[in-house]
């Protein structure tokens, strides 16, 4: 446990006020309350200033994790015949930047995420602000049929992004957040372009686990189906072992596995008698 939590990277209450504090002066404002998140995040630690801006901030320790992350990505991505697409940058202020990079991104494409403010650096720290949601729930919290109804969002978001010539990277329930009755993403990974095609089959792959544990491998695939073809089905499937070895992935890969075979064959068969 106290390792885990050296992993985690803790930072002082001093030093996130100074943050808080430095964020309210950029945009004019005075510090009115500042409330610390307790989130299960190996790499920054989070806080909500005002109810009006989420915070995320980057230690030099949160980059070391990163680098570990990435490595170890990386090599559980060769295992499924790629050569590694994860990225790591190698200063707290590059990832902060990386990520606001990555949220205009999406946001430009009509893609709902948390309205990207800036980001910047402040003693030694990467600092990303956002906009605050007040009213979310993760995707696994969600009620079930609300799953159902947003799976195909899920798949045409992470399509919409591909075709725009990037990946998400990270996809996991705890970074795609249903506020308002709709989709939101969060907390995109730095992807190699020259890897993009592993990259977005790995993306697929993460969505339907994501979705089995949730509403079953059946209902995930075939809100997949709606919006892949063949060949990023199968491209995803060539990723789903890697994603199960995972720890913040736990779904059946076997069922999901059985299902993408039965669509392709399903596919196969209607080109045919076309």
């Amino acid at each position: 446990m106290a390792f885990r939590r050296l992993l985690r990277g803790q930072i002082d209450r001093e030093r996130l006020e100074s943050v808080a504090r430095a964020v309210a002066e950029r945009h004019g404002q005075s510090v009115d309350r500042i409330e610390v998140l307790d989130a299960d995040n190996w790499l920054s630690m989070p806080f909500v200033l005002d109810d009006q801006y989420f915070v995320k901030v980057v230690s030099r320790q949160h980059s070391l994790v990163h680098a570990l992350l990435t490595t170890g990505r990386n090599l559980g991505a060769f295992s499924s015949g790629s050569e590694g697409f994860f990225e790591h940058f190698s200063t707290p202020a590059e990832m902060a930047d990386h990520e606001l990079v990555a949220a205009r991104k999406m946001h430009d494409l009509g893609i709902n995420v948390p309205r990207p403010v800036e980001a910047f650096e402040h003693d030694g720290l990467g600092v990303v602000v956002m906009e605050y949601l007040p009213d979310f729930t993760t995707l696994d919290a969600a009620p079930v049929e609300d799953v159902r109804t947003h799976a195909a969002s899920l798949f045409e978001w992470l399509t919409a992004m591909h075709e725009a010539g990037f990946a998400h990277g990270d996809l996991r329930a705890e970074n795609v957040l249903l506020s308002r009755d709709e989709l939101y993403f969060i907390d995109a990974a730095a992807v190699d372009e020259r890897r993009i095609h592993d990259a977005r089959a790995y993306d697929i792959a993460c969505a339907l686990a994501v979705l089995e544990p949730l509403i079953g491998a059946s209902d995930a695939v075939a809100a997949a189906a709606t919006v892949c073809d063949e060949e990023t089905l199968l491209a995803a499937g060539d990723f789903l072992d890697f994603v199960s070895i995972r720890p913040d992935h736990r779904f059946d890969a076997r069922a999901v596995h059985g299902e993408l075979e039965k669509a392709v064959a399903q596919d196969s068969t209607r080109s045919r008698s076309e």
